[in-house]
């Protein structure tokens, strides 16, 4: 049984193996039946639309029954915590909750962010690693509180579409947001460029680091490689040269359960973290990245995000085939 939580639990080599079949099978939209007579349970803590529409979408594809579960809604309300007197609103645990389910589905994927209260205990993922703890069956990641690797799977599918084998330079750029986000996206994009050996510079203002294992991960998969890893507090400089460029908001860990005081720093940003057209004529005629939903002259000016240079909507659709390549793959 292997899990897909993280690319890091996975090699180089088998990175790219999934990235050559979702080729494929984007060309000629023919995954095969490996799916015929399995149910996929889709667990959504939280509101999706591409991650939702696109793994329904999939397992129908793959010739599968697509479950979707909302807890607190369509189903019973969980709790996740060990040793917790269940005498509030939760009505069952998740340990009950994912090992019945494994008994009717042949895989679970979930989706729970971070809650942005309490940075060590979400950094350690604990809805997500409490899902695999108990299951019996493949637990598919659709987002945790710190990773999203199909949605980076399928960002590094459009890079390989648009440079082939070269190994362009990309940056990946914190940008201004109203309210603070979840790390997941940052977290898997930066980690799966450095295992698959890209050229990555993130730009991010002061006290918006990433997380501190995460970065020793990130500068061990760049030695390994062979490639660059760069950091830089300059919204502007940062997009010198570069070949790609994928903006995102996070929130900073130093302000989790802080809201308000995080709110005075961000306001600070607004001006100069936006991606716009004269920071993109810095680099070598970069194509826009984004994961959607973006706020548009807020994250991205709209002469960006609708130049012939943006790929936001190549990444939605490689979202379909990347999970089309996984799943076949882990489940067969």
């Amino acid at each position: 049984m292997k899990h897909f939580l993280s690319t890091k639990d996975f090699s180089r080599p088998q990175l790219e193996s999934f990235i050559d079949a979702a080729i494929e099978k984007k060309a000629t939209r023919e995954a095969g039946k490996p799916l015929d007579g399995k149910s996929i349970a889709l667990v959504f803590f939280n509101p999706s639309f591409r991650t939702r529409a696109s793994m329904q979408i999939a397992v129908y594809e793959l010739g599968g029954n697509p479950v979707v579960l909302e807890p607190g809604s369509t189903s019973w309300s969980l709790e996740y915590r060990e040793g917790v007197v269940m005498s509030g609103q939760k009505a069952e645990h998740l340990k009950e909750f994912v090992r019945v389910l494994g008994r009717y589905a042949s895989a679970i994927g979930v989706r729970c962010f971070a809650a942005l209260e309490d940075w060590n205990s979400e950094r350690a993922d604990p809805v997500l690693n409490a899902m695999a703890r108990y299951a019996e069956v493949p637990i598919f990641n659709l987002e945790s509180a710190m990773h999203h690797p199909f949605q980076a799977m399928a960002d590094m599918m459009t890079l390989r579409e648009r440079f082939g084998i070269r190994r362009p330079k990309v940056l990946l750029t914190w940008a201004y947001h109203p309210k603070p986000l979840p790390m997941a996206v940052p977290n898997s994009f930066a980690l799966s460029a450095t295992q698959l050996g890209f050229d990555l510079r993130i730009a991010h203002p002061q006290r918006y680091e990433l997380d501190d294992t995460l970065v020793d991960d990130l500068r061990s998969f760049a030695l390994a490689n062979g490639s660059g890893l760069e950091f830089t507090n300059d919204p502007d400089s940062a997009f010198d040269d570069v070949d790609a460029v994928y903006a995102k908001s996070w929130g900073s860990k130093h302000f989790y359960g802080k809201p308000e005081a995080e709110a005075v720093l961000r306001k600070s940003l607004k001006e100069s973290w936006i991606v716009d057209g004269r920071k993109m004529d810095r680099g070598r005629s970069p194509i826009f990245m984004h994961c959607l939903p973006v706020r548009r002259n807020v994250v991205v000016t709209d002469g960006v995000i609708d130049s012939p240079n943006s790929v936001v909507i190549d990444e939605a659709e490689n979202r379909l085939h990347i999970q089309k390549a996984i799943i076949a793959e882990l489940l067969k």
